[in-house]
């Protein structure tokens, strides 16, 4: 790359940082919000909940990096109209072709990370995790007992502690067992631990009673204990087996997927399947549609504004429609094929525009009806109109 192409792939690439930096960290917050009970009901330190926070950000930079682009190649360019530096390199000899080159070598960057992101890193992000929350709702013990609430763990079982105290220590407990329709068990204990072993996790009952109502007999069993194990081994293992859904599954496992899972739904692979096939090419089509109404040199009396409203419609539109055929690919093959055209077609009619050198410009009569509606309003207004 020559001094001006160097210069405009920085300035683009800087921007293309800066704005999804702070594109993806404002959507964070408000969907890490949705996650602040892992601290406030499950008991778990700032650190978890920024871990499990964050995994979700490979998917949201996957979304968001074509926009980004396309708002960094839209402010390069006003950079150089401003500066009438695309003018001097018209006037210099330079095409509007040549000009989109550093562009293009940006949109390349761009589009490897969108690939990488979408083959491996956003699905990797998910799996994990869907493995991390597994496991922090299944160490129920550990995460769910709150002191003072009753916390129902199965449909007829209901535990209860009066505090935790230091190494582990549960004190004041109360267990409601209704799972056996043969029996009632209520236990009450002044003490007890979690064990885990090999065998599974128990729960460690010192100094309580147990009664215990059985189906036929009029009165209930009472039993003194010293010590007694409960068996949590049913929730504390919940999180081991984990079952992947299509958006935890890397690129290769959907191109060759589980025959038995592929059954199932086959609809949700192909769509998923065409989606992270398509992503890298969103960057593409994003930067050519930004660059065809805004590249063209104008003067410093011409007006940009129609030209950058027309192409946040044009990528709007395209990324409306991209969802829309993403969600139809469900149930029709059809979808992906006029996903992939619309794609293809965009960026086509970009290239067309930039290669013949076209200015972007709204209709005369357009221009015409919009000063006179101006002129209308600011006599409503009791001001002057500008000639």
């Amino acid at each position: 790359m020559g001094s001006i192409d160097r210069y405009i792939f920085r300035t683009t690439l800087a921007s293309f940082a800066l704005v999804l930096v702070s594109l993806t960290g404002v959507i964070w917050i408000t969907q890490a919000l949705r996650g602040i009970d892992l601290m406030t009901s499950q008991g778990q330190t700032i650190l978890t909940f920024l871990g499990v926070t964050s995994l979700v950000i490979p998917a949201l930079v996957l979304i968001i990096s074509p926009i980004a682009l396309m708002i960094a190649v839209s402010h390069t360019l006003n950079k150089l109209a401003t500066d009438s530096e695309i003018i001097v390199m018209n006037a210099a000899g330079f095409s509007p072709f040549r000009l989109f080159r550093p562009f293009l070598y940006a949109t390349c960057v761009v589009a490897l990370l969108v690939a990488f992101i979408a083959a491996y890193l956003a699905p990797d992000g998910m799996r994990r995790l869907k493995q991390w929350d597994a496991e922090i709702t299944a160490d129920v013990l550990a995460n769910i007992l709150q002191p003072g609430r009753f916390a129902q763990l199965d449909q007829n079982l209901t535990i209860r502690i009066r505090e935790r105290q230091p190494g582990g220590l549960l004190s004041g407990i109360f267990i409601d067992d209704r799972r056996d329709p043969n029996e009632h068990v209520s236990i009450v204990a002044d003490h007890g631990t979690v064990v885990k072993t090999e065998s599974g996790s128990f729960l460690i009952l010192e100094d309580g009673n147990l009664e215990r109502f059985e189906v036929g007999k009029r009165d209930p069993a009472l039993v003194a204990f010293g010590r007694y194990a409960f068996d949590m081994s049913k929730f504390s293992n919940q999180g081991h087996d984990v079952a992947l859904g299509i958006r935890e599954r890397y690129l290769w496992e959907l191109i060759a997927p589980d025959d038995q899972v592929y059954k199932d739904v086959p609809g949700q692979f192909r769509a998923e399947l065409h989606d992270r096939f398509m992503a890298p090419i969103y960057p593409f089509a994003f930067a050519a549609l930004t660059f065809a109404f805004l590249g063209a040199p104008r003067t410093t009396r011409q007006s940009r504004n129609f030209s950058i409203g027309s192409s946040i419609l044009a990528v709007f539109a395209l990324r409306m429609i991209g969802f829309a055929c993403s969600v139809m690919a469900v149930k029709s093959p059809l979808a992906p094929a006029v996903q992939y055209l619309m794609l293809l077609g965009a960026i086509g009619a970009s290239l067309w525009l930039i290669i013949g050198g076209i200015v972007v410009e709204p209709p005369a009569g357009l221009l015409e009806a919009i000063d006179k509606s101006n002129a209308r309003l600011l006599r409503l207004l009791g001001r002057p109109a500008t000639a």
